[in-house]
């Protein structure tokens, strides 16, 4: 799972890859805005991403595509 968080008054972006499923991340989402604790989410390779709640812009899932190789006709 591909995750995009933005964050608030930043021109970059974190991006997580994360074998979480999407209703996973949405309840952590969620949860964090709500209680305005941090966001922790963990990482494919085992990396800790820790975002405080408040600095949270937007957050992007999109499942892990694997890509084509060759020409479809």
């Amino acid at each position: 799972m591909e995750i995009t968080i933005g964050i608030r008054q930043s021109n970059r972006e974190l991006n997580i890859e994360s074998e979480m499923t999407a209703d996973d991340v949405y309840s952590k989402v969620s949860a964090a805005v709500a209680d305005g604790t941090p966001l922790r989410l963990e990482e494919s390779n085992g990396r800790t991403v820790i975002v405080p709640a408040g600095a949270i812009a937007y957050v992007e899932v999109a499942s892990a595509q694997t890509r084509r190789v060759g020409f479809s006709f």
